[in-house]
């Protein structure tokens, strides 16, 4: 699509690093105009997720600053563009990790912007007018409608919030390995984290039987007893490795830590496959053995398309699934940062953003 001279007078206030350090500071700055295909949404929360985190600190070397993070945006619509007509002023919208795509290649066309090797992000991307794009950690977003999606009118804002990346993220694998449809499957889960355990959450609102593999002997109580998870094992212990091997139909990896991949593939049956969503830094080991001798697949997914991000929510919606979340305030950003970066948070942080209340 051809670039047009970015027309950015709207001011906003945000929050925003500026180098390196990572730290959040109060950051006024400019977005466009409600254009034609625009919706302008007044942002009520936004989670913090852990690419936010990688990104102020520039870890893996893209960080265009001054950067706004936030891709996991709730909000309530205050201004439609005249080309929309599937939303309104007023009606509750969410804004997750997509900006923009090319809308003209196959991914696009079959609902897959995610793939489109065009995509741009909720930040820290090139926008169509060649701005740099920014997130959700401010008063309010200029989007195109064709990348927000309805927020069920059943969920609170502030739990809804993580969904629109971490809900999608673990959504879109088990839909892809039709794991919505068929229950009584064996499914395993690596990491209990913000991914891991939404991931719980749908494998037992589909009919499944959910395994967590841990290296936290400490989580697994609450794994069971409050997100109700059927079977715990503890990755380091090799006598429960080996007693699960080949128990698991499916396994989801949402660890972003490095690791090997060799034991967990262990725990599959034949013709099983392990689909990966965490992103570690490093290469990481993956064994020819257990796929040889498995008939094993290892795959990858990252979020999912709008389409398929709305079809997430009203699921959402049907059986009620939230993010367990702890709200923070916008002056508590940073310490949210550090606590994160200790994994001390059960399950995902928020940002109240507008100081309203969470029962919207």
């Amino acid at each position: 699509m051809a670039q047009t001279t970015p027309n950015h007078t709207l001011t906003v206030s945000g929050w925003a690093a500026h180098d390196s350090s990572g730290n959040i500071t109060p950051y006024t700055f400019k977005r466009r105009e409600n254009g034609v295909n625009d919706l302008t949404i007044e942002v009520l929360y936004c989670g913090i997720c852990h690419t936010d985190l990688h990104q102020v600190r520039d870890d893996w070397g893209t960080t265009m600053y001054p950067i706004v993070p936030g891709h996991e945006i709730t909000g309530i619509i205050t201004k439609v563009g005249s080309n929309v007509s599937n939303f309104k002023v007023g009606d509750r919208a969410g804004v997750g990790c997509l900006a923009a795509s090319c809308l003209n290649c196959e991914y696009c066309k079959d609902g897959q912007e995610n793939y489109c090797d065009q995509l741009q992000f909720t930040y820290n991307g090139i926008f169509w007018d060649g701005s740099i794009t920014y997130g959700g950690y401010s008063k309010f977003l200029v989007a195109d409608h064709r990348y927000v999606v309805r927020i069920p009118e059943n969920l609170p804002m502030d739990a809804a919030a993580p969904l629109l990346c971490a809900g999608i993220t673990v959504f879109s694998p088990l839909k892809d390995n039709n794991l919505l449809d068929s229950p009584g499957k064996r499914i395993g889960i690596v990491g209990l984290g913000g991914l891991g355990h939404v991931a719980v959450k749908f494998g037992k609102a589909f009919g499944h039987h959910v395994t967590i593999i841990s290296t936290s002997p400490s989580k697994e109580k609450e794994a069971k007893e409050r997100l109700g998870a059927d079977d715990f094992i503890i990755s380091t212990n090799y006598e429960q490795m080996q007693t699960k091997s080949r128990t698991l139909d499916f396994i989801l990896d949402t660890v972003s830590a490095v690791h090997s991949l060799g034991p967990t593939l262990e725990l599959l049956k034949v013709n099983g496959t392990l689909a990966m969503v965490g992103a570690p830094e490093k290469p990481l080991e993956l064994p020819s053995f257990p796929l040889i001798f498995g008939k094993r697949t290892v795959k990858g997914s990252i979020i999912g398309g709008i389409k398929e991000t709305q079809a997430m929510l009203d699921v959402c919606g049907k059986h009620n699934i939230t993010c367990e979340i702890e709200v923070v305030k916008p002056n508590q950003i940073n310490e949210a940062f550090e606590r994160l970066s200790k994994n001390d948070v059960k399950y995902r942080f928020v940002i109240d953003i507008s100081g309203k209340s969470s029962n919207l």
